[in-house]
C-alpha cells in the first residue's frame, strides 16, 4: 500500500515536468529537466527503500563493495530470478551510484503509473522481432540496435547505471530446461545488447558491475518479498574494468563477436561458481 502511495506523490509533479522537458526541445534545458527528474526518482527510492527496511524483516547481506561513485557512469549486469531483483538492486543502490536505468519490454509502458513514469524518466523501452517477422518485413532489421543507440545518446548528457539482465528473461527451471543451458544456476547470457550498448556510449562506461543476487531461502515471488516472508538475500558485487577491445562492431565483425561472447562467458563462469559456493555455503 505504501508503494503505491509513494508513487503517486511522485507521479504528481514528476509528469508535468517531463512535459515542460518535451515541450521544450533544448538539449541544455532537457539535460536540466532530467537531472530534476532523477532526484524526484531518488526521493522516491528512498521512500520505497526506507519503509522497507522499517517494515519487512528482510536483511541484504552485502560483500564486494568498492569505491563507487554518482558522478561516474556505470554498466551493471546482474542475474534474474524474480521481480524482487529489481527491489534489490534500487533499494541498495540507490545514491550509491547514478540513477538506475532498465531497458524496458515495449509492452510495460502500459502498467498504470510506472509506465508513464518510466517513460518521463526516458527508461528505454524495446521491442525484440522475431526471425519471422523480420523474414516478413526485412525493414525491421537492426531497428532494436537503432532504438538501443538513440537510448544510449541520451544517457551520455548526464551520469548514469544502464542495467542489462543478460539472461534476457526470468529463470525458471522450465527455461533452463529449454535452453539446455550450460550453466547449473543460469541461463544461457545473450551478449549482444550488452555490447551494442557499450559501442553506443562510445568509452563513456568504464567501468561493469556484475552483481550476483541469491535467495537463500529460494526464489521468492514479489508477494512473499512485500508479505515480509523473505528473510535474507545475498548481494556480490564486483567492478570490473571494461577492456577497450570490448567496444566494436558486434553485429557485423565475426572475430569481435566470438572475442565479446568469450569475455561474457568467462564473466559467467565465474558467476555461476559464485553462486555454487553460496548455495553449498548456506
Amino acid at each position: 500500500m505504501l508503494f503505491v502511495v509513494f508513487t503517486l506523490i511522485v507521479f504528481i509533479p514528476l509528469m508535468p515536468l517531463a512535459l515542460l522537458k518535451w515541450l521544450v526541445p533544448f538539449t541544455g534545458w532537457q539535460a536540466l529537466c532530467n537531472r530534476w527528474l532523477d532526484w524526484l526518482a531518488s526521493h522516491w527510492m528512498d521512500a520505497n527503500a526506507r519503509h522497507q527496511q522499517i517494515i519487512l524483516p528482510t536483511q541484504l547481506e552485502v560483500e564486494g563493495m568498492s569505491n563507487l561513485s554518482v558522478a561516474e557512469w556505470y554498466m551493471m549486469i546482474a542475474n534474474h530470478q524474480s521481480w524482487v531483483d529489481i527491489l534489490v538492486l534500487l533499494r541498495f543502490f540507490n545514491r550509491r551510484i547514478p540513477y538506475l536505468k532498465f531497458f524496458l519490454k515495449q509492452s510495460l509502458i502500459w502498467v498504470p503509473l510506472l509506465g508513464l513514469a518510466w517513460w518521463a524518466l526516458e527508461f528505454p523501452f524495446m521491442r525484440r522481432y522475431t526471425k519471422a517477422e523480420i523474414a516478413r518485413n526485412p525493414e525491421l532489421k537492426g531497428k532494436d540496435i537503432e532504438k538501443t543507440r538513440q537510448a544510449c545518446e541520451k544517457f551520455r548528457h548526464n551520469p548514469v547505471t544502464i542495467i542489462n539482465f543478460l539472461e534476457g528473461t526470468r529463470f525458471t527451471p522450465a527455461k533452463y530446461t529449454q535452453q539446455k543451458s550450460i550453466y547449473r544456476h543460469l541461463l544461457m547470457p545473450k551478449a549482444g545488447g550488452l555490447a551494442f550498448t557499450l559501442a553506443a556510449m562510445n568509452g563513456q562506461l568504464h567501468s561493469l558491475l556484475d552483481v550476483t543476487i541469491y535467495y537463500p531461502e529460494g526464489r521468492p515471488s514479489y508477494w512473499d518479498y512485500a508479505c515480509g516472508r523473505v528473510r535474507r538475500i545475498c548481494v556480490d558485487v564486483r567492478e570490473r574494468p571494461i577492456p577497450e577491445d570490448m567496444l566494436g562492431n558486434y553485429g557485423d565483425d565475426n572475430e569481435f563477436r566470438e572475442r565479446f561472447q568469450g569475455w561474457v562467458n568467462q564473466i559467467w563462469q565465474e558467476k555461476d561458481a559464485l553462486l555454487d559456493k553460496m548455495n553449498s555455503s548456506h
